[in-house]
């Protein structure tokens, strides 16, 4: 008895051991992967600081957001990422209540080339009273090449960044009679036939709210030969004068609707 019992206490022994270096490496485990979160935030706090507005107040952003957006980004450690994700931090202390926390829960999910994909089609952006990526023809050329067609916009529309009306398209209504609208930092001013409720096609995406947001931070820029396609569209509904094209040569005068 005497030694049976000696025997199950060395058993018990050996297993508190065993218990004991299990923790030791979950422990390990634990601290290298918070080393590595505390890293990614501290870079992506670090990215932010030079995007601050002299007039921004930190102390504004609600403590439930920031709870909420280091718990999303302190596992990003793609540096193309992080500073997406500096842009998002510093667009919110900027503008207090700018990004929503449902628009955070969705950039976490996107992958690297999904957010690659969403500032091509941002190159498409409009201001027609609101932020539109105009698509007017998912088979035209000058989207294709930027790898914009009916395949990826679907893809973006699955992962809550757009609307993708296909067959419909989607219409601006009751628009004035004359209606500036931009691209980038070229403004165009649109006149309609009537004096009021005028409408607009304006192509086959809109942005949801979470893409909307993030239109504004992802660093898009305007695609080369869109404006003047855009012009041209509008030009043949009689909206804008029709371009003079050796007005629009290179080294010429600014084009029709420039700044």
């Amino acid at each position: 008895m005497a030694k049976a019992e000696a025997d199950a206490n060395r058993i018990q022994a050996e297993s508190q051991i065993e218990i004991t270096d299990l923790q030791k490496r979950a422990l390990r485990r634990f601290v290298g992967e918070e080393g590595i979160k505390q890293s990614n935030m501290e870079a992506i706090t670090r990215d932010a600081i030079p995007l601050l507005e002299d007039q921004s107040k930190p102390q504004n952003v609600e403590d439930d957001w920031i709870a909420a957006f280091f718990d999303k980004c302190r596992i990003v450690s793609d540096s193309d990422m992080q500073k997406l994700w500096a842009k998002v931090l510093a667009r919110e202390v900027n503008t207090p209540g700018a990004i929503s926390r449902r628009t955070l829960s969705l950039l976490a999910d996107l992958e690297k080339t999904d957010a690659e994909l969403f500032k091509r089609l941002c190159g498409f952006r409009w201001t027609i009273q609101e932020d539109i990526p105009v698509v007017l023809d998912v088979q035209h050329n000058i989207y294709n090449r930027e790898n914009i067609g009916f395949s990826s916009l679907s893809h973006l529309e699955s992962r809550g960044l757009i609307q993708f009306g296909n067959l419909a398209g989607f219409v601006r209504l009751k628009l004035p009679k004359t209606v500036t609208v931009s691209y980038f930092s070229r403004i165009v001013t649109l006149t309609f036939q009537l004096e009021a409720d005028n409408p607009l096609e304006i192509g086959k995406v809109r942005f949801t709210r979470a893409g909307d947001e993030l239109s504004r931070i992802c660093g898009a820029e305007p695609v080369e030969g869109f404006f003047e396609y855009v012009y041209d569209v509008w030009a043949a509904k009689t909206l804008v004068p029709k371009r003079d094209i050796e007005q629009d040569a290179p080294g010429s005068a600014p084009k029709v609707g420039q700044l």
